[in-house]
């Protein structure tokens, strides 16, 4: 297990994206709000990697679908998040303005929205099961899920130094960030999709 994971998922997640969001759903918080709601959504962010690494596969079989085809639609629904991102976009930010506006005045918004789908959507769960086929080993899964731990740790950073970042980067900075992270992520996008297409078209690898 390289670092590809890695850095794909730190590419989708992006949290320096989802650190204006953060601002904004937590500007009326105490001090201790604020603490629990990165702590909240940083744990959260574990799970969802944490739970599509070890699970994601024997749903899939549960579906009857298979790998191949699940790379083809992750890959595409890689290539859509990272065109979003190059729109200077959060790749997960899917939500619309009613399901926002519901998640504002409820009592904790760590885990919806900027848990599900800010920070970990539908294209972070399925790189995390795509990767997790390629866990030959043990310890390949443990380094996979280590990443997700990983994860966690950069987004509480991101939030809990929110406010410097959003003044140092500037939207401009951020936006050149995600624009970054898109490019990244746009190749890998085409590179989980090649792989699928091989796999239900062995012809295309001749």
């Amino acid at each position: 297990m390289d670092f590809k994971p890695l850095v794909t998922l730190l590419a989708i997640v992006n949290p320096l994206a989802i650190v204006p969001f953060f601002i904004h759903y937590t500007q009326d918080f105490t001090r201790e709000q604020r603490l629990h709601t990165i702590w909240i959504s940083s744990f959260s962010a574990f799970v969802v990697i944490a739970t599509s690494a070890l699970l994601g596969l024997h749903i899939l079989e549960f579906f009857g679908i298979s790998l191949a085809s699940f790379q083809v639609g992750g890959g595409m629904l890689l290539l859509t998040s990272a065109l979003s991102m190059l729109n200077a976009q959060p790749a997960e930010a899917k939500s619309n303005e009613e399901e926002i506006h519901d998640a504002s005045v409820r009592a904790s918004i760590a885990v919806v929205p900027l848990t599900i789908p800010l920070l970990t959507g539908p294209a972070t769960m399925s790189t995390v099961v795509i990767y997790a086929e390629k866990a030959k080993t043990f310890w390949q899964m443990g380094a996979l899920v280590g990443y997700g731990v990983i994860i966690a740790l950069a987004t509480a950073l991101c939030f809990a130094l929110a406010r410097p970042i959003a003044r140092g980067l500037g939207k401009t900075g951020i936006n050149v960030m995600t624009r970054l992270m898109g490019l990244i992520l746009a190749a890998l996008a085409v590179e989980v999709m090649s792989d699928g297409l091989v796999k239900l078209f062995p012809i295309l690898g001749k």
